[in-house]
């Protein structure tokens, strides 16, 4: 008996054989709606939702975020950073201009800076203040430069203090009496004190530099030595004060001799340089230059006859 073929796709129980596939009623408007569908392209999907689903699909403006105030510094963290800065000043220039910039930073407490400055001269030993005394005119170059005259005011008010401070006139300071007279100098030059006030404080300091080696040997208030203890009434230096001393003054000299060949950007700067430092011809200088022209003679005759 021969087998029937089944379709692949037509199930073999009965009951699902007898159930048509065919798909329910449709509406005639919904008929035409497909219809109509089918025939035009596809509608995007935002225009098939509502107001309320079309707004909340938007995105958003992005808000800006405000940018964020700096941290207030705290007081005691400032100073103890800036007395760590002065406290570690050298001969170099580099040193100086990281605290002058240090304090610029934290204008807003100068007055605090500025006596971080005075009890540093109060504690530190004869070198460190004269390193303090030389940053001084490097703080108020950049306080200048900023537009922050404060610190500048107060050095001038209390400039007699800390040349008290900086030379002594019990003695003790008698080798920095140069370093005060040295940037002074600097200082007037550069308007930041007034001339009159330059020479109130030199006639203050005239007599701080004689004498003192004779006083501190027989009073015994500075005694030089190996040990590094204190001895009679004044300070001690030691070794290694010393030879740091010699070290940082090395430093400046040198420095000193880099710039000091350089002239203004003006013209005649330089041949205004040259008449100031040139002495005036006299009667000495026309019998030297006559002599030296007869020696040329001389000696264009001798080679001639050769």
């Amino acid at each position: 008996m021969a087998r029937q073929k089944t379709h692949p796709f037509r199930t073999h129980s009965p009951l699902l054989a007898d159930q048509r596939l065919d798909p329910p009623p449709m509406n005639p408007t919904t008929a035409t709606t497909s219809a109509a569908s089918a025939s035009s392209p596809p509608l995007p999907a935002a225009l098939l939702l509502d107001d309320d689903e079309r707004a909340s699909c938007i995105p958003s403006p992005r808000k800006r975020k405000k940018p964020e105030s700096p941290k207030m510094a705290d007081p005691f963290e400032v100073r103890m950073r800036f007395t760590s800065q002065l406290q570690h000043l050298n001969a170099s220039v580099t040193s100086a201009q990281k605290a002058a910039h240090y304090a610029l930073k934290y204008r807003d407490m100068d007055e605090d800076l500025h006596s971080c400055i005075l009890e540093q001269l109060e504690r530190n030993n004869m070198n460190n203040r004269a390193n303090i005394f030389y940053f001084l005119e490097a703080l108020c170059d950049l306080a200048s430069r900023e537009g922050h005259p404060e610190f500048i005011r107060m050095m001038g008010r209390d400039i007699l203090k800390i040349i008290d401070l900086v030379a002594p006139d019990d003695g003790s300071g008698a080798a920095n009496v140069k370093v005060v007279r040295k940037v002074l100098a600097g200082l007037a030059s550069k308007s930041y004190l007034q001339p009159q006030t330059v020479v109130e404080l030199e006639e203050c300091i005239k007599n701080r530099d004689q004498g003192a080696t004779a006083q501190a040997e027989e009073e015994g208030d500075v005694v030089m030595s190996n040990g590094g203890t204190p001895s009679g009434r004044g300070v001690r230096l030691d070794k290694r004060q010393i030879e740091q001393r010699i070290e940082e003054d090395r430093e400046r000299h040198k420095r000193l001799r880099e710039s000091i060949w350089a002239v203004g950007a003006g013209e005649d700067e330089e041949f205004n340089k040259m008449v100031e430092e040139t002495t005036e011809i006299e009667p000495d200088d026309y019998m030297e230059a006559q002599e030296e022209i007869e020696e040329r003679k001389q000696a264009a005759k001798f080679h001639a006859m050769l």
